[in-house]
């Protein structure tokens, strides 16, 4: 199995673990599966110590991201709060997860900034709202959050993408890298 379509796999993966563990009930699945799937993507890298620092940027941008969307009260999370007004844990091991596609499935969008802003501002909303759609958070206002979510997401994946071509631990990693841009 190529190393893109593992990455594409394990973030799947991970995503479906994260929503459907806190939509049923069980928020630590989740981020107990997207360990797994940061530690495997970390052994494959050919230099874990910038991959590991993109996914702990992540991380935070995660976790400022979501709960200022908590503090807005334009969504809620069904659970998975350790305190109020921040994110549930569960969204930022997703955010976790999401880094790690960065330097391996998301490399194409290196050097397509407008694509990459599309990507984000459509992408990001129909992720959360598939994640309502399964019962991990519920809209309190749904185009208010519709509307931060695209624009959130619109600057978060193209600074994201900047920043993995600083951070690119896979590069010269053993196994199969997706060159296909």
């Amino acid at each position: 199995m190529s190393r893109f379509v593992f990455n594409l796999v394990a973030f799947q993966v991970g995503w479906f673990s994260c929503v459907l563990g806190a939509a049923n009930d069980f928020p630590l699945l989740g981020p107990i599966v997207v360990l797994l799937v940061v530690a495997a993507h970390l052994l494959m890298a050919a230099r874990p110590g910038p991959e590991t620092l993109l996914i702990v940027v992540a991380g935070s941008l995660g976790v400022v991201f979501d709960s200022a969307l908590v503090r807005s009260e334009w969504l809620t999370y069904a659970n998975g709060t350790i305190m109020a007004g921040f994110a549930p844990y569960w969204i930022v091991a997703m955010w976790l997860s999401f880094a790690t596609t960065l330097n391996v499935a998301l490399r194409w969008l290196r050097g397509r900034a407008l694509i990459a802003l599309m990507f984000g501002a459509i992408g990001g909303p129909l992720s959360y709202l598939a994640g309502a759609r399964l019962g991990a958070l519920e809209f309190v206002d749904q185009g208010a959050a519709l509307t931060a979510l695209g624009v959130g997401w619109a600057l978060v994946i193209p600074l994201l993408i900047a920043l993995s071509r600083y951070l690119d631990g896979i590069e010269g990693a053993k196994y199969e890298a997706h060159r296909h841009a």
